[in-house]
């Protein structure tokens, strides 16, 4: 009889805990799917930031950047503030044309209107003033990304360097 007695307890322990633990494994799935929903928003922005470097679309590229940019080229200072940025860019359409591809390998989120993408990029890069064919293009590249008030994922901070081995002398 006290065998039942206390089986009975934990059964009744266990019913009042299991709407408590479904709660949990809810919340836990919703923050999953949360976080996806972000991560997904970042690769389209990646995937815009993709074509409008392949296109030279300056409007396309200044739309994914936010309010107090800063673009990190690799041999270059920094361009601080979204004209500067607009400026490189501009520089940088004026002397190539990028036939590239973007590979994600991981978006971290680091807060609610915080991440980080590492990524890299691989193609052909062709200077304008030149008559010689495209050559490689490989970097890799490290975006910080904010979420403005529009609740739009847009590029922080954004520097790269390349990947290509050095030119032989």
């Amino acid at each position: 009889m006290k065998i039942n007695k206390s089986l009975g307890l934990v059964r009744l322990a266990a019913l009042l805990l299991l709407p408590l633990v479904n709660q949990a494994a809810m919340s836990s799935t919703a923050a999953e799917d949360s976080a996806n929903k972000e991560k997904v928003a970042i690769t389209q922005q990646l995937q815009t930031y993709e074509r409008a470097l392949n296109t030279a679309d300056l409007d396309a590229v200044m739309r994914l950047y936010a309010k107090d940019a800063v673009f990190m080229p690799q041999h270059n200072l920094p361009a601080v503030g979204r004209e500067a940025v607009k400026g490189a860019y501009i520089q940088v359409f004026k002397a190539i044309r990028l036939d590239i591809q973007f590979t994600i390998d991981e978006i971290i989120l680091v807060s609610k209107d915080w991440a980080v993408a590492r990524t890299r990029s691989n193609g052909k890069v062709k200077m304008i003033a030149s008559e010689q064919p495209p050559a490689p293009e490989a970097n890799q590249e490290l975006f910080l990304l904010h979420r403005e008030s529009d609740g739009k994922w847009r590029f922080a901070r954004y520097i790269f360097s390349t990947t290509n081995p050095p030119k032989q002398q």
